[in-house]
């Protein structure tokens, strides 16, 4: 997302809810703004704007992991370097989720929000969340037509992954052909996206004008609860999680982690794009942590495409921050199902600017919350979004340096030089 994007959609935000407020405490429910705009105009456009996000989740989901498999090197070349790197992705991610359910469940972001109340229409719109033994066995689909025109995402995932390992082991020329093939519809997708992210600023406007028009004060501040949720947690994992786990393995201090890889964060902040930060993850690694280029050369691009704990933390706390604001209550078994759900789709959360955004709305549709409480969701993500981006990439970091420690592949001098926090020339000119 481009930084004109942003300042359009936090125009967008600001003049929503600005006239929203205004027909609230102006107008009268039965008059013509709220026949005509906000139930007219601001309903329709906000409909229209998630049904196009809606429309992006299927093709999306199968073509990006298929693409991301065939894009893989074999990872049985790298042995004992790959399975660890990509272990210890899975571990981050899982305890990311974890801690991101535990928290948000104690702060419980959304309460007194009242986007809607958990009556009986709401209870009939609401989709039937299958227990974890079911989730499990029901992953393999007996017809992939329906499993796509029903949007059953778990099964989507799985025909993705066995798609992606059969063309990587067809013949080399039909191998590259058909990844080639993948690549372009990845490419396509991620055109739409930004297709559609384009017009986000409109559909943050009408989405929130229209919550405005219908909300009270003690809503509106349930939202900035969701967003500092969300903060805390990624916080924790930046500044306490990340460097106490590396500063115990190689034996630096936590602080000369955060230190050294403070450029790679304001970077992250600035793109919010995992992959455009790749570059720059990859100097912090070799010119100021001491990692090897062999460790670097295969960790840092296999987590930017599946070490997104992040995007994680996001899309757990952003669904919970909506089932409290409709009301819903999670069982025990449907926060173990969140939890899976939010593990499969952080992989699959592409690298770029919004991505989380579009995989919390596949949550909110396997969970059975309503999609239209993505809006919410779309006119904070700019903040939410640019820290997400950093925790996913000191991550990446995180988990190099300790793959580099255990492999005997980094330089521990360099690693705790406390001098060589600035820049990148000291390294490089020595």
């Amino acid at each position: 997302m481009s930084s004109n994007l942003a300042k359009r959609i936090l125009i967008a935000l600001v003049m929503g809810l600005g006239l929203g407020v205004l027909i609230k405490y102006t107008g009268s429910p039965d008059g013509m703004a709220y026949s005509w705009l906000v139930n007219g105009l601001f309903s329709a456009g906000g409909s229209m704007f998630v049904a196009m996000i809606k429309l992006m989740v299927v093709p999306l989901v199968f073509i990006s992991i298929v693409n991301a498999i065939c894009s893989l090197e074999d990872i049985g070349q790298f042995g004992r370097l790959g399975i660890k790197t990509f272990g210890l992705y899975l571990v981050n991610t899982i305890i990311a989720i974890t801690v991101a359910i535990i928290i948000a469940m104690m702060i419980q972001p959304g309460v007194g929000a009242q986007l809607g109340l958990a009556d009986e229409s709401l209870a009939l719109s609401r989709t039937e969340v299958p227990s974890l033994l079911s989730l499990l066995t029901g992953i393999i689909p007996s017809n992939p037509v329906a499993a796509f025109a029903e949007g059953n995402i778990l099964q989507i995932l799985f025909m993705a992954i066995i798609t992606g390992v059969a063309i990587k082991t067809l013949e080399n020329k039909d191998t590259h052909s058909a990844s080639n093939a993948f690549a372009v519809a990845n490419n396509v997708m991620m055109k739409l996206i930004t297709m559609v992210m384009s017009l986000a600023p409109y559909g943050v406007f009408f989405l929130t004008a229209k919550l405005a028009a219908t909300l009270d004060t003690a809503s509106i501040a349930s939202v900035f609860t969701y967003v500092m949720t969300g903060l805390l947690v990624m916080s924790i994992w930046l500044f306490i999680f990340y460097p106490i786990v590396v500063g115990l393995i190689t034996g630096t201090s936590p602080l000369n982690f955060i230190r050294k890889t403070r450029e790679q964060m304001m970077f992250a902040v600035s793109t919010a794009s995992s992959n455009a930060t790749i570059p720059v993850t990859y100097r912090t690694l070799t010119e100021k942590l001491g990692v090897s280029d062999k460790v670097a050369g295969f960790s840092v691009p296999l987590g930017a495409t599946m070490n997104m704990s992040g995007a994680a933390i996001y899309m757990a706390v952003a669904t919970i921050f909506v089932a409290f604001a409709y009301n819903i209550d999670f069982s025990t078994g449907e926060l173990v199902t969140l939890a899976v759900t939010t593990f499969l789709l952080a992989i699959a959360t592409g690298g770029v600017p919004g991505g989380a955004v579009v995989t919390t709305g596949i949550i909110l549709h396997q969970m059975g919350l309503p999609i239209e409480a993505l809006g919410i969701i779309i006119a904070t993500d700019r903040i939410l979004d640019a820290v997400c981006t950093v925790t996913n990439v000191v991550g990446d970091t995180a988990v190099s340096t300790i793959v580099a420690r255990t492999e005997g592949e980094i330089d521990l001098e360099a690693m705790r030089d406390t001098n060589n926090v600035k820049g990148y020339s000291q390294t490089a000119a020595a």
